[in-house]
């Protein structure tokens, strides 16, 4: 989508049901229109069978035979807005110098779906007709070459569309495609600037929307203070927000509006929620940062809120970190529907007990409650950062299980996507005087491998959780728009993963200077 669109659409799910991608199938006229209809209805039955599996609208496209057809028909899915992406599949021979002009004007991203009509072969029956009907195995291969050939950056799938590996491999580019176009459509709303002497926070907002495509501009935090203002005055929609929170959260009694000796201060939080919420609309913003040295007039630094809006789809980053509230964003769109969520995190403190070390994640306030499916307490406490009000903020701790940490940093030469794989683990006792939404894991391979790997890449230190989508969407995101990429994972070592961290900085500042 153009940044010129006039919705505001931040619903991961709603954002999903907008998107297309079009289903591609190659072929040529050298074998008849007998042939040919036999591939168009093949081609029609494949997609039948993948198209209720993939997270959005999968659209069958005629068979491509010539040269024209397939430049017009990449060209015009490169224009339209709702398409997210295309798949392609050379269902028999199509010469791959017919697609040179359709690939080179392609801006969208490409996933090459190498398949046959049939699982099994049947062998009694073959003669030349199915052989030439049936020639995905070397016109594919065709076409792999002229991908190749030309640089096109794209991701394989390999296997019949009826196999679920096949199908789990399309459904995850598919959200990376959409995590993609969610940054590319992407306005976000930076208050104030990002916290003093910080270096990874920063970061070039030109390149970032040169690569990226993500608008990023700042507000005033004394806009969006009269913007709260304007909330706290319309009683009847503070007293709506306060019953939800009642409702949803186990709501501390001193907080409660029956009668609680520090309701103000929630309904101080409910203001901040609808004056955040309306400014952001105001901007068609679906994604924003906060900084605890530049809050203005606010009673409080936005908690409470910040955790409700990152639950509703929108992306965020704390201390004016608009990267880390870019990958949220993406990270929530990529996994609309799915169980979990993505969240701000940080790396807080670690325990270091040989063998058994674990990682304490946080943050001031701001981690989302999507990480949890347990109820989270709705609690008040002082904070000792910032000089206001003690804010109001969701406590829980993250269900265990998979999850990838992520962090996107500025290299100078561009972007770079570092991805740690981990397993939440419970805490291994009870975190009584905690406050904050928190999360406890072990990373993969090891603490001392992840660890140095992570402070080699220079990743940041701020980060995104994401327990809905795995580390095959992080990386076929990273594929489309065009980052550095490195893993940590259970395969890492220390020396490999400096071998491929030279690797990938070489490679990318080449292929920036070509």
């Amino acid at each position: 989508m153009t940044h010129d669109t006039p919705t505001h659409v931040v619903d991961p799910a709603e954002t999903l049901a907008g998107y297309e991608v079009w289903f591609l199938t190659g072929s040529q006229g050298l074998y008849g229109e007998e042939t040919l209809r036999q591939v168009e209805e093949q081609s029609k039955a494949v997609h039948e069978t993948l198209a209720p599996h993939v997270p959005v609208k999968l659209v069958w496209k005629p068979v491509l035979k010539d040269a024209d057809g397939i430049r017009r028909a990449l060209i015009e899915a490169s224009a339209d807005d709702k398409v997210i992406g295309v798949t392609t599949w050379m269902h028999t021979f199509s010469p791959a110098k017919m697609w040179i002009g359709g690939l080179q004007a392609l801006t969208k991203p490409l996933l090459h779906l190498h398949t046959q009509a049939n699982v099994a072969l049947p062998w009694g029956d073959i003669d030349f007709d199915f052989m030439n009907l049936n020639q995905a195995a070397h016109g594919d291969r065709e076409f792999g070459y002229a991908l190749a050939r030309l640089g096109v950056r794209h991701a394989t799938a390999v296997g019949h569309v009826s196999d679920e590996r096949v199908v789990a491999r399309i459904q995850n580019w598919t959200r990376a495609a959409a995590g993609a176009a969610a940054v590319r459509e992407l306005k976000l709303t930076r208050f104030g600037d990002n916290m003093r002497y910080v270096a990874v926070t920063e970061g070039d907002k030109t390149e970032a929307e040169i690569e990226l495509g993500v608008q990023v501009n700042t507000w005033a935090v004394n806009e969006l203070a009269a913007a709260v203002d304007a909330a706290a005055a319309d009683t009847a929609a503070v007293d709506a927000l306060v019953a939800t929170y009642e409702r949803d959260y186990d709501v501390d009694p001193s907080l409660r509006s029956d009668g609680g000796d520090r309701h103000a201060a929630l309904r101080d939080g409910a203001a901040i929620e609808l004056g955040l919420r309306a400014l952001l609309a105001q901007n068609g913003s679906a994604a924003f940062t906060t900084n605890f040295e530049d809050l203005g007039t606010l009673k409080q630094l936005p908690g409470l809120a910040v955790q409700r809006l990152m639950a509703d789809g929108y992306g965020f980053g704390a201390e004016g970190d608009w990267k880390t509230a870019v990958l949220v964003r993406a990270m929530n769109v990529a996994g609309a529907g799915l169980p979990g969520g993505a969240s701000l995190m940080e790396d807080y403190t670690y325990d270091l007990t040989p063998g058994a070390e674990k990682i304490l994640g946080a943050h001031m306030l701001e981690v989302s409650p999507t990480l949890t499916t347990t109820t989270p307490t709705l609690e008040i406490h002082p904070l000792g950062i910032g000089g206001k009000d003690d804010p109001v903020r969701l406590v829980f701790t993250a269900d265990a299980g998979e999850a990838v940490v992520v962090a996107l940093s500025d290299t100078r030469d561009g972007f770079r996507l570092t991805a740690n794989v981990v397993d939440v683990v419970p805490p291994t006792e009870a975190l009584p005087n905690l406050p904050v939404g928190r999360a406890v894991w072990e990373p993969r391979p090891s603490f001392p491998v992840a660890a140095e790997a992570w402070l080699t890449a220079g990743a940041a230190h701020h980060t995104v959780m994401t327990t809905a989508v795995g580390l095959q969407v992080v990386e076929d995101f990273a594929t489309m728009v065009g980052t550095e990429f490195l893993v940590i994972d259970e395969h890492t070592t220390a020396r490999g993963f400096r071998d491929e961290l030279r690797l990938q900085q070489t490679w990318h500042r080449l292929d920036r200077g070509f």
